[in-house]
Parts: C-alpha cells; structure tokens; sequence
C-alpha cells in the first residue's frame, strides 16, 4: 500500500511540475503557443480556456500531492515511533508464569476468619 502511494506521488509530482510550467506569466509563455492571442479564433485551446484549465490542474494537483504527502508521512512514522520504556517492563511480568498452587510459601493474607472476641460491654 505504501509502495502504491509513493507511485502515485511521484505521477502527481510529475502532472504538478507540467501545469505549473505551462502555465502562462504575466508576458506570456509555453501556454501562449496553444492559442494565444495572435492565434486564429478557431483555434484548439483559447488563451482563456488554456489558463482555466492549467490552473484548476494545478490546484487539484497540488491539493492531491499534500494529501498523499501527508498521508505517507502517517504510514512511514507509525511503523517505527518511539516506543515507551513501560512496554518493555510490562511485557516480562505478562509473561512469566504464575507460582505453583500448594508451595509452602507464608501467605500475607490469612485464609481463616479471624476469631470473634465477644467482650461483654462495661456495666455502669
């Protein structure tokens, strides 16, 4: 999946970088070639209709290049984060196993009622 995602990046890298760079600057440029304005009113791709369309391929682009960049970044820092100290102490004492029931070892607990001392109250 990760692997899957990364391509995808590196293709909306690739379409970002295209738009950005066809886009027309303030004199013109690369999108000027597709129907600027010395061109033909027939023409396949108006100045207009170039600079609409570039730019809304540069915006879903780049919205679409964060996401994914964001994404990837949660799936890279889940798999190797910093682990707490905790986790390794409380794993041993999981596994080790439980004392043996019958050892003669001296319980903290008594495991008989305590005898009742029924002392007669004071007389007056």
């Amino acid at each position: 999946m990760y692997t899957f995602l990364l391509v995808l990046l590196i293709l909306d890298a690739l379409v970002l970088a295209a738009a950005v760079l066809l886009q027309a600057g303030k004199g013109g440029g690369v999108a000027a070639n597709f129907g600027g304005a010395s061109s033909a009113a027939p023409a396949v791709l108006g100045s207009r209709q170039a600079g609409d369309l570039l730019t809304k391929t540069s915006w879903w682009s780049g919205g679409i290049f964060i996401f994914l960049a964001f994404v990837l970044q949660l799936m890279s820092s889940r798999a190797t984060g910093p682990r707490s100290i905790l986790d390794d102490i409380a794993a041993p004492a999981a596994t080790a196993p439980a004392p043996a029931t019958g050892t003669s070892l001296p319980s903290a607990v008594p495991l008989t009622p305590a005898p009742s001392t029924s002392t007669p109250p004071p007389q007056p």
